[in-house]
């Protein structure tokens, strides 16, 4: 079958369908689909935007989970089922190497291929301009505004008969930098946009509009990461040479809700994490035990994660070792007394996920588990991965001498995980997975 010519709307025929390109496996006949990603836009602000009367041509928005440590380029990544980024930031520890990488570089010149973090970028039509990837955590305000008016000229200047995959950065810059109340007239200007493309596309074109992850809403402090570690005898490096104890890497960039660390080969994750246990800040950490387990260590105990993989799909338990850091002892015993739960206290995934959701630690069993196992995020997975309590960010000193956050995210918590998913054309499941998203997005 051969794609046909696309023609405005009010010139063709409504009823006769579009042949889509680029799709994922085989041609498929149906409308031309605008994909649209607003970094950083939690659902209850777009919940409460479409309340106002805004995106009145859209479906209720579902709760799209967005994968831990909640950053741009994990969740992207997770949900288009690209490449897995070579570390969780720009700076990232290159296991290999034995030493940090990346710089503010990244962000300088042309978009050359060693700054291509992964392969979901290959898939945008859309984005903004490399600088604007810094300056938009300098000078939000003129960038969304730039942002938004580029997008608006591509997308009508591009071929008609495949869809358009943009993202827009500048949102998540204005909610990090000014806060909710400045990003209102951005969305109002969006939505004027989008208003204007569909007429203008005609009615059977679909808009999804989504976010990659979502964002804790108050002002932030850091956390004393490196101090309290130092203080504990730690050595933190940027590299590792020689043999020697207690020497870690803490990569650091953004100011987010969570740290990386990397422990050399005598430095013991599990000593690591129960030093972090009573820092102000740390609501817990992450390390492997072995292949089929994790352990969660926070200021309220410790628990171990782990999962099995047979003919009956995937299963996890959660196991209190001593206290509950997840908060999961009621969900643990709903599905015990719904009789979900085995004798080696394994439940069914699908089980886990439909009670926690809207869990404080949203779908925290196969979100955490991923997060820290090697190459399931990133190529260089953390040995010990901290998220920190709402309220509280662990970043780059330097860059908190140009910025005053109002915002951030980067934590395992409901606020940064809740990201947003709706459309034109389709309604879709109170709560989707990000890992299992690529289909609603591109097939």
């Amino acid at each position: 079958m051969v794609a046909q010519p696309r023609v405005r709307a009010g010139a063709h025929d409504e009823n006769t369908p579009r042949l889509v390109g680029h799709t994922h496996g085989a041609a498929q006949t149906r409308p031309r689909r605008l994909l649209l990603c607003l970094d950083g836009v939690p659902f209850e602000i777009m919940q409460a935007a479409q309340a106002r009367g805004l995106f009145a041509g859209f479906n209720e928005p579902a709760r799209l989970l967005s994968p831990f440590p909640t950053m741009t380029n994990i969740a992207l990544a997770t949900m288009l089922k690209a490449s897995v980024p070579l570390g969780y930031e720009t700076v990232y520890f290159d296991r290999q190497a034995q030493e940090l990488r990346g710089s503010i570089g990244k962000y300088i010149g042309r978009r050359t291929p060693d700054k291509v973090p992964s392969s979901y970028m290959d898939e945008l039509d859309y984005q903004e301009p490399l600088p604007f990837e810094f300056l938009v955590y300098v000078a939000p305000d003129a960038v969304w505004r730039a942002d938004m008016r580029r997008f608006r000229e591509r997308f009508r200047a591009a071929p008609q008969t495949r869809d358009y995959f943009g993202f827009l950065k500048g949102t998540d810059g204005l909610l990090h930098i000014r806060g909710p109340e400045k990003l209102q007239p951005a969305l109002e200007s969006l939505d004027g946009i989008l208003r204007e493309l569909q007429a203008w596309g005609g009615r059977e074109t679909e808009i999804v509009l989504f976010s990659d992850h979502g964002m804790n809403l108050e002002e932030v402090r850091k956390v004393h990461l490196l101090t309290h570690l130092r203080e504990q005898g730690y050595e933190v490096k940027s590299e590792f040479r020689g043999r020697g104890p207690r020497k870690l890497a803490v990569p650091a960039f953004g100011l987010i809700g969570f740290a990386a660390l990397y422990c050399s080969d005598e430095t013991d994750p599990a000593e690591v994490a129960a030093t972090l246990a009573p820092l102000e800040g740390v609501d817990f950490s992450l390390y492997r035990d072995g292949n089929s387990a994790v352990i969660v260590h926070g200021a309220r105990g410790r628990a171990r994660i782990r999962r099995t993989t047979n003919g009956a799909g995937t299963r996890f338990a959660y196991e209190q070792l001593d206290g509950d850091p997840l908060e999961l002892a009621p969900v643990l015993g709903e599905l015990q007394a719904a009789g979900e739960v085995d004798a080696q206290g394994f439940a069914a995934d699908a089980a886990w996920f439909a009670r926690t959701g809207a869990h404080t630690y949203p779908d925290a069993l196969a979100n955490l588990f991923a997060a820290i196992q090697h190459g399931d995020r990133v190529h260089n997975a953390a040995d010990v991965l901290v998220s920190t309590r709402d309220g509280y960010y662990y970043g780059w000193s330097a860059l908190e001498r140009i910025v005053h956050l109002h915002a951030t995210h980067g934590n395992a918590r409901r606020q940064s995980t809740t990201a947003f998913l709706m459309s034109t054309h389709r309604n879709f499941t109170p709560y989707v997975r990000g890992s299992e998203a690529r289909p609603l997005l591109r097939e």
